[in-house]
């Protein structure tokens, strides 16, 4: 069954909602098993520059996961809107940008390093990425930004796409896409991992 866009925009709210409602132990344990899963993927294992967003709208929490990549030796980089065209650009995230809290919000509310020299997406091994909804062809609805898809369909470097979800942000049926939309690689959920 086909999801049209008028649909997703439905779910999505119903979506963003109920990851809203999820208690903090429902969201500790959620972030617990995602950590542990994605900590034993050989993509994760075997990459040096990971691009992860840090979670702030009910989303997989993703700030022990940093910590987490860190220890082992992972550069992060986390995304920043570049005003000129509308694409990501990314910033390395240290630990002192986490411990002094040196971050900024951009006017949609995602936080991004203040003042840094930003790289392309061409060199992330693997690019975390948020996401509302998903299916089961690695089909993924965002926050509806577009900023995700832009960038990585303007690019021919293709680091692994992978996409962090709870349980219930799988849909049942196939979502409806535009010619710039980009499937995920992969979808980790605290209790599944998907490859398409």
């Amino acid at each position: 069954m086909m999801i049209s866009l008028d649909q997703i925009l439905a779910l999505r709210r119903q979506v963003r909602k109920q990851r809203r409602q999820l208690s903090f132990h429902q969201q500790l344990f959620a972030e617990r098993a995602v950590i542990q899963r994605l900590l034993r993927l050989a993509e994760i294992q075997h990459a040096q520059k990971i691009g992860l967003y840090l979670s702030d709208f009910g989303e997989i929490s993703t700030q022990k996961l940093i910590y987490a990549l860190r220890k082992r030796q992972k550069k992060i980089y986390i995304p920043m809107i570049c005003n000129m065209n509308q694409q990501l650009v990314w910033t390395e995230l240290t630990l002192h940008h986490l411990r002094s809290q040196r971050l900024a919000r951009h006017r949609l509310g995602m936080q991004q390093i203040m003042a840094s020299r930003a790289k392309d997406i061409s060199m992330l091994d693997v690019v975390i990425m948020p996401l509302v909804l998903f299916d089961g062809l690695g089909h993924r609805a965002g926050m509806g930004g577009g900023f995700y898809d832009r960038t990585l369909s303007r690019h021919p470097h293709r680091p692994i796409r992978l996409g962090l979800a709870h349980d219930f942000q799988q849909v049942d049926g196939i979502l409806a896409t535009q010619a710039w939309d980009q499937s995920l690689d992969l979808v980790c959920t605290p209790t599944t991992l998907f490859r398409f």
